[in-house]
């Protein structure tokens, strides 16, 4: 007898959780208890947070439904969203940050729009039905990084993936055939994969959707921080580009990530091109 899989996905990558991991856990677990519909979790321990956050972590794993994939050293969000994406048995598969910004009820439209039909669905802030809060201390949030991201947007959205309105958004889905297609040609190991994985979605002709979203800005970054993430997000654009004018993506793509490679190692072209994963 054939057990049939799940219907959803939900991958969380989890790193420098201190003192908000009993929240994010205690939230997964209502997520869970009320999801409509079979549903597995997908926690990545990307071995950055508290000394205890890893036992906590298996301790939580041992409901049902629930995995923990431990990497073996920090990799970075790309790295582990990918790995988690490529791991998971969903029919449709999502990801979004551990901080919940999106509530996670939000997950169940970007699934409503994969059943739909559409390959990828990704969350949209800008959208006008989308709905966001702020608390009042962060109100410069709107003369730093928010005017600043659409700038870089714009920038974007004329030089790598024309039409799409927010490719930073923490709340993305994948179909199962989508995930397979575009992940395992994802070597951007940072918050740069986002910009990768999407323009690796449109290269292979897949139907991106754009979905207005709940959301919460819970903190704005530092002048430092902030002019550090746009230079490396320029970077990382300039290097897609690159990658898409030299016929990087075109190639056929892993089966999965290697445990012992960071997704941005480019030095082996033999070790990238094998069977492609498109089913």
């Amino acid at each position: 007898m054939t057990t049939r899989g799940p219907h959803v996905s939900l991958v969380v990558p989890v790193h420098h959780c201190e003192g908000s991991l009993d929240a994010l856990l205690g939230e997964l677990d209502r997520f869970l208890a009320k999801a409509p519909t079979a549903t597995e979790l997908l926690l990545v321990d990307d071995r950055g947070s508290a000394p205890n956050a890893s036992a906590e972590l298996c301790r939580f794993a041992n409901r049902p439904h629930v995995r923990v994939l431990q990497n073996d050293r920090n990799r970075g969000k790309g790295y582990s969203v990918a790995r988690g994406m490529l791991e998971a048995t969903g029919l449709f598969r999502v990801f979004t940050d551990a901080d919940l910004a999106y509530p996670l009820d939000e997950v169940w439209k970007i699934v409503s729009v994969l059943e739909r039909g559409a390959d990828v669905a990704i969350a949209c802030r800008v959208l006008p039905e989308s709905q966001y809060t702020m608390s009042a201390r962060y109100l410069r949030y709107i003369y730093t990084r928010h005017v600043m991201s659409r700038v870089f947007n714009k920038m974007v959205r004329m030089t790598l993936i024309p039409g799409v309105l927010d490719t930073q958004a923490g709340l993305k889905g994948y179909t199962l055939r989508a995930a397979r297609a575009v992940f395992p040609r994802v070597r951007i190991a940072g918050f740069g994969f986002d910009l990768e994985s999407l323009f690796v979605a449109r290269r292979l002709g897949l139907r991106i959707e754009q979905v207005p979203v709940r959301f919460r800005y819970n903190d704005e970054p530092t002048t430092v921080r902030f002019v550090r993430d746009a230079r490396t997000m320029a970077t990382d654009l300039a290097r897609i580009r690159w990658r898409g004018w030299t016929g990087k993506y075109e190639v056929p793509a892993h089966a999965a990530l290697r445990a012992d490679q960071t997704p941005d190692d480019d030095n082996s072209e033999t070790s990238r091109e094998r069977e492609a994963t498109l089913t």
